[in-house]
């Protein structure tokens, strides 16, 4: 979260910052409710305290390499309908700044 403060702040010149929002995968790893604190922490003396975090969850997709079939997946140990575990994850594994609402 230091890390996505740090990048608000460099962006936002010291502005005054309404909304931050992120997009957070499925399969990212990320705990958001320890996000959700930690952003709070972060956040406090400086232009973004007080500030929204909203968190958008993005589901998790896979690309099967076999047969190129795409589907929502809950873990890439799992395997595909055409019974490969050869998959890659398209989807579903990013932690992405979206979006700074300034005042």
């Amino acid at each position: 979260m230091e890390a996505v403060v740090d990048t608000v702040l460099e962006r936002t010149d010291g502005c005054r910052v309404a909304l931050v929002r992120l997009h957070i995968g499925e399969l990212a790893g990320v705990d958001v409710d320890a996000l959700r604190f930690c952003f709070g922490v972060c956040t406090d003396g400086t232009p973004l305290a007080g500030s929204e975090l909203d968190i958008i969850r993005v589901p998790a997709f896979a690309r099967c390499r076999q047969c190129l079939r795409e589907e929502p997946t809950h873990s890439l140990a799992a395997a595909c309908a055409c019974g490969s575990f050869d998959r890659a994850l398209i989807a579903g594994g990013e932690l992405r700044l979206a979006e700074v609402e300034i005042l």
